[in-house]
């Protein structure tokens, strides 16, 4: 069987994207989804006390689970390389689609899946280190910091609208066009989808 697994880290956020990635995915490949598992939650709760642990135990071998991309299943190496052991040891298939990465119980399945959850992990320390730097300098000169008033109440209609938004996207419509329909900047509107996982969806 063909399982899809979906995670967003917050129940404001999207799972339109990941959705259609995987159907676009399947299309492609002639797969059909046999059942559909998706939460929101963050990636650094483990897996036993997440969906995707007890989907894991009730797989038998030779099921496959797709997701758009490694990162979904855990937001640490050492979480990620777990997840894929377990599956391996159950004989349990994975594809990631934006990875293409398939763990097949091979060796170089392994040794890849090493090295995308080791590279995801330095890039997100990286975002962190750089994010703390750059909000340290703009407090010290003077800057302040927070979400201005009625960014709230804007962001939820964008969170609302992502599908139209996507479809925009694709009959060609620009970001700075899109934003001024909800009175927001072209690079918030961007930040938004960027923060849902929609950038693929909605084309750069």
């Amino acid at each position: 069987m063909v399982y899809a697994y979906i995670r967003v880290s917050t129940a404001e956020q999207s799972c339109s994207s990941q959705q259609y990635e995987i159907r676009k995915w399947a299309t492609a490949t002639g797969q059909t989804i046999d059942r559909w598992e998706s939460e929101s939650v963050s990636g650094t709760i483990v897996p036993g006390k997440r969906k995707l642990g007890r989907m894991i135990r009730r797989l038998k071998r030779g099921d496959l689970i797709v997701c758009t991309e490694i990162s979904r299943l855990g937001r640490n190496m050492l979480m990620i390389m777990s997840i894929l052991n377990d599956c391996a040891a159950k004989g349990i298939r994975i594809h990631t689609i934006k990875d293409n990465f398939s763990l097949d119980n091979d060796l170089n399945s392994k040794i890849i899946a090493f090295a995308f959850a080791l590279a995801a992990e330095i890039e997100r320390n990286l975002i962190s280190q750089r994010t703390r730097e750059a909000l340290a300098e703009l407090k010290a000169s003077g800057v302040r910091l927070g979400r201005p008033a009625g960014s709230y109440k804007r962001r939820c209609e964008v969170m609302r609208d992502l599908p139209r938004i996507i479809e925009l996207r694709a009959a060609g419509f620009s970001y700075p066009a899109i934003a001024k329909r909800y009175g927001i900047h072209r690079n918030t509107l961007v930040n938004y989808l960027k923060s849902n996982d929609c950038l693929s969806g909605a084309g750069m």
